[in-house]
């Protein structure tokens, strides 16, 4: 049963991920990816992926949800230019 007593994660999706065994990267970005898709609009989702980590990621060092939080809070890098009509304009 998933727990519903965390305001961070209520659908107990993070949660459950923690207790799947062999679970793999893809399967946690699949599962982080629906979690995000649940958080309510307005609320501040870099906030919850801390929250997060900070239950789980201190006693699953080397899960790969772990990982995968970590990542949610990195910036994504800045790519070349952009292609297009706004590529073309200064």
């Amino acid at each position: 049963m998933p727990r519903q007593d965390d305001p961070a994660d209520p659908r107990g999706l993070i949660y459950e991920s923690y207790r799947i065994d062999g679970i793999g990267d893809p399967e946690c970005r699949s599962i982080f990816l629906d979690w995000a898709i649940g958080v309510p609009v307005g609320q501040d989702s870099s906030d919850l992926v801390r929250k997060l980590l900070g239950r789980f990621g201190a006693e699953y060092p080397n899960h790969p949800m772990t990982t995968v939080l970590k990542a949610a809070l990195t910036a994504p890098e800045r790519r070349g230019r952009r292609g297009g009509a706004s590529g073309r304009r200064p």
